[in-house]
């Protein structure tokens, strides 16, 4: 009896030892394998975050992330790892800390994306989770709660419409669409459109936007806006693509977007130069009236050409003995363009390097010949020995 009750004693004493070792084991490689830092602090664009508290971000905008912590293990190719999740997430971040040290404390900062993910409302939370981690170790930083919230006064251009190619002298519609974004009502909002290549512009009045989350009593006004807008594109307008920027200002914003147009133009100049004449053609839907104004001595046929719309009028030019001149052609006070021309012979007869000799010249030329041939013909006469007379004889 008294062997049982020893053996059983023994057991279990036996029992109660393996049970220890394997508790303590088990927490061993439980603390071994899981941590490889103690976080310290984590400061969210310069605040420390403690106990949870919320700190507020904004929508949109980027956050430093710096993350103090203390190395558990000696360990090698450690990495640092933060995300922001919501409704939408941000792209992870991962900075490289390297090899660490136990004991050692480290000092990393990240940068991320807040993202837009506040449709109905102002503001709502969002977690930033961070990670460091290599092959053998991973701690988890407990969730950190922040705080998104719109910006305070911001505008989102939600589409810029228009025809993809503009014929140049069309006058074409640019719909704009804007909707609120911000924390704020956006009171007198003004849109530009412009192509600053070509000088063209026009403004607009879109009016007021409020935000998402309105009273009954503003159940009238609306957070989005759409507007078109018309911009005249000028004949002279070389023929490629051009950039459309679109601005949107008020008293607390402004901003711009670009979008590329192009434009078509068959006859890009209203100048053509053929041989010793000017072709002005007029390809609007107006009557135009060029002055067409050469330089000393030249001339033209017309100094002020009145050309019908879509249509075309030719001017003849004379250069009158010079050798190189230009012609300016004006309709208004726009110089629609300058054509080089070298010496011609005349109106309307032909281009030719060499200066037409006036008639003077050649009267000169003439009669200094016939003078020459004169005086040749004189000395000539003057120089001729007489003939001897010859008498015959006579038979009788």
């Amino acid at each position: 009896m008294e062997k049982s009750k020893m053996d059983v004693t023994k057991f279990l004493v036996s029992l109660v030892t393996v049970m220890t070792v394997l508790l303590v084991a088990t927490i061993s490689v439980s603390a071994t394998t899981d941590e490889i830092v103690t976080i310290e602090s984590v400061k969210i664009d310069g605040i420390t975050e403690v106990f949870n508290e919320d700190i507020s971000v904004i929508a949109g905008e980027k956050i430093s992330v710096q993350v103090i912590f203390e190395a558990l293990e000696n360990a090698s190719d450690v990495r640092i790892e933060a995300e922001l999740r919501g409704v939408k997430s941000s792209p992870d971040v991962e900075v490289l800390v390297g090899d660490v040290e136990e004991g050692k404390r480290y000092i990393k900062t990240l940068s991320l994306t807040v993202p837009h993910d506040l449709k109905n409302i102002v503001s709502d939370d969002i977690v930033l989770e961070i990670t460091v981690w290599n092959k053998d170790f991973k701690t988890n930083v407990d969730e950190i709660t922040l705080r998104v919230q719109r910006s305070a006064y911001d505008v989102a251009v939600m589409s810029v419409e228009t025809s993809q190619t503009i014929n140049a002298g069309d006058t074409f519609a640019v719909d704009i669409v804007l909707k609120n974004i911000g924390y704020n009502d956006l009171d007198d909002l003004y849109v530009t459109a412009a192509i600053p290549a070509l000088g063209v512009i026009s403004k607009a009045y879109f009016g007021d936007l409020v935000a998402i989350e309105v009273d009954d009593d503003d159940s009238d006004k609306s957070d989005t806006v759409r507007g078109r807008m018309y911009l005249t594109m000028p004949f002279s307008a070389g023929q490629g693509v051009y950039s459309l920027e679109v601005g949107v200002t008020n008293e607390d914003l402004s901003l711009s977007q670009v979008k590329q147009v192009f434009v078509a133009n068959e006859v890009p100049n209203e100048v053509i130069k053929s041989g010793n004449s000017l072709i002005l053609v007029n390809p609007s839907n107006k009557i135009k009236i060029y002055n067409v104004i050469p330089e000393s001595p030249a001339t033209v046929s017309n100094s002020v050409v009145v050309v019908p719309a879509g249509s075309s009028k030719t001017v003849e030019v004379s250069s009158n003995g010079a050798k190189t001149f230009t012609v300016n052609i004006l309709s208004g006070d726009r110089l629609v363009g300058t054509v080089d021309f070298t010496g011609t012979t005349g109106l309307g007869t032909g281009y030719s390097d060499v200066n037409t000799a006036s008639p003077t010249t050649v009267l000169v030329v003439i009669l200094t010949i016939i003078f020459v041939v004169l005086l040749v013909a004189l000395i000539v006469l003057l120089t001729k020995k007489p003939e001897k007379e010859e008498f015959g004889e006579s038979y009788y």
